[in-house]
Order: structure tokens, then sequence, then C-alpha cells
């Protein structure tokens, strides 16, 4: 039986403020870095108007801020973080059970801080973030 879903293209923008959060970036601190690498203006609005864009058609902007994110063009292009999520969470079993038995007697010690969890609950507050920030946009086109 052949998959007939549209697999949904990957939006560039959000995966570069995705890496932007990730290491810690504000938009105008890498409107700053991308400056000095591309020795022109770069203002925070730029870096906000590239985040929501699907696609980032300059190769030569997307190659400056792969580097600034140390990460590949390719990996902006092509990532798909909520597809990684979900391979993670639906794949990961560990059948260690002598560290089920560590982990238990850890947690009753103290609170279990998984990165994973971190990093999903990023996602989240992006993801609410961005939904706040279409509603405010569409308010203030009305």
């Amino acid at each position: 039986m052949e998959n007939t879903s549209a697999k949904r293209p990957v939006h560039v923008g959000h995966n570069i403020q995705k890496f932007r959060l990730i290491r810690g970036y504000s938009q105008a601190g890498l409107a700053h870095m991308l400056e000095e690498k591309m020795g022109r203006t770069v203002s925070q609005q730029l870096i906000s108007d590239i985040e929501d864009r699907e696609t980032v058609e300059d190769e030569e902007l997307l190659k400056k801020i792969a580097e600034i994110l140390e990460v590949t063009p390719e990996a902006l292009r092509n990532l798909d973080f909520d597809a990684a999520i979900n391979i993670i969470g639906n794949t990961f079993t560990n059948n260690d059970y002598s560290y089920q038995q560590f982990a238990t007697h850890i947690h009753n010690e103290q609170t279990h801080n998984n990165p994973l969890d971190k990093l999903i609950e990023l996602f989240e507050k992006e993801k609410a973030e961005l939904k706040a920030e279409i509603e405010r946009l569409k308010k203030k086109r009305k």
C-alpha cells in the first residue's frame, strides 16, 4: 500500500530560529554576528523576517547563518524537528532493567532532569509564542 500523505516542506526560518534558541542567541545577537561576517548592516528585524520565511533563497546568507549556528546549510534546509522528536519518542526503549532500578532510586532522591524533556519544553514554548505572534499580527492587520 502506497503512502498517500503529503510530506510538508521543512520551514527553514523555523529551523534557524530553533538552532538560534538552542545556542542561546537573541535575534539582535545573531544580527550582530551576521553583520560582522557579512561586512554589512544586518538588523534584528531582518533576522525576524528570515525566521518567518519558509525558504531562504540567498545561499551566501544561509551559509553565513549556518556557520554562526554551527550547523550545515543542509541541516537548516532539511531537518524536520517535529519528525525527529516523534521518531525519538516512538522508538526509544530502554531494556536495561538494572538501570530502571537505579533510576527509580535516584528519582526518589532528586528530581529527574531529562535533556529531551527540556528540548520538547523549549519547542512547545516556541510553538506557543509563534501562535501568539501570529494572532498579534492578524489583529494588527485588521
